[in-house]
């Protein structure tokens, strides 16, 4: 499992005050952070509140790139902003995200052909997110049919299933588990699952507890990856045990690296 870091977010304030004054420091700051702490995509997002926001979005891409070469997760309700960022990518991006719904698929799953990109897919459709595992997993269905149909490999598609709060959204919970372990069985090869974790714990006490247990829990069912917080170093450790208890770091380097780090 790895993370996408989450930091380059125009939610937080410190990253729209560097955006709105094409301020770098702060935007290049926490790249090389995200970067030094594991993170193997960076999630970039301008936020609501940026005008030109396609423009905001090249800034953001061409200044990340300056001091690192991960590849980039953009995020925006605009596939247009989307766009503007992926003309700009070193390397292959992914597109942060698509729902169920026509024509946004085709929209977005033509994009993704053309530039080589890996995309993440959401179970929801015009109806909103459903409460169950089953309609999330009949979402992953049209997902994984619309991916197919454009020439998308299954290993660029990532699943993810809508992580709720859980003070607001408790019974979705283990929903979320279930379709999680479901989406392996849709294709061969399978698709990946991605969750947005930071999700779990919105507007919940003790923040880092629940997302490092939610975290765990999602690995035992199959998560590929998660947008998180990088730099969250118990997290992090959180994440390689759980790791070598599922033998998925079987010599257990990730594991005894992060007991070295906490030495």
């Amino acid at each position: 499992m790895f993370i996408i870091g989450e930091r380059i977010n125009g939610m937080f304030k410190d990253i729209a005050d560097a955006i709105r004054a094409r301020d770098p420091y702060p935007i290049q700051k926490w790249a090389r952070r995200q970067e030094a702490c594991g993170a193997r995509y960076l999630d970039l997002s301008i936020g609501p509140l940026v005008r030109d926001q396609e423009k905001a979005m090249r800034w953001l891409v061409q200044t990340t790139q300056e001091v690192t070469d991960l590849p980039l997760c953009l995020d925006s309700i605009s596939f247009d902003v989307i766009e503007a960022g992926l003309e700009l990518c070193k390397r292959p991006a992914m597109i942060n995200a698509v729902p169920a719904e026509w024509p946004k698929m085709e929209r977005v799953f033509t994009m993704a052909k053309r530039y080589n990109a890996a995309v993440i897919g959401l179970a929801m459709n015009e109806q909103g997110i459903p409460q169950d595992a089953d309609t999330r997993v009949a979402l992953f269905m049209e997902l994984v049919s619309a991916a197919s149909s454009y020439g998308i490999p299954m290993e660029s598609l990532y699943l993810d299933p809508m992580v709720l709060p859980c003070n607001v959204g408790q019974a979705h919970s283990p929903e979320v588990l279930l379709a999680l372990r479901q989406v392996k069985l849709l294709a061969e090869p399978a698709p990946r699952t991605v969750i947005g974790l930071s999700n779990i714990s919105q507007g919940a006490k003790n923040r880092a507890l629940l997302n490092k247990t939610f975290a765990a829990m999602a690995i035992a069912n199959g998560l590929d990856a998660a947008i998180a917080d990088a730099c969250d170093a118990e997290l992090l450790e959180t994440i390689a045990a759980a790791r070598v208890i599922m033998n998925l770091d079987p010599y257990g380097d990730d594991y005894i690296g992060a007991c070295r780090k906490k030495v």
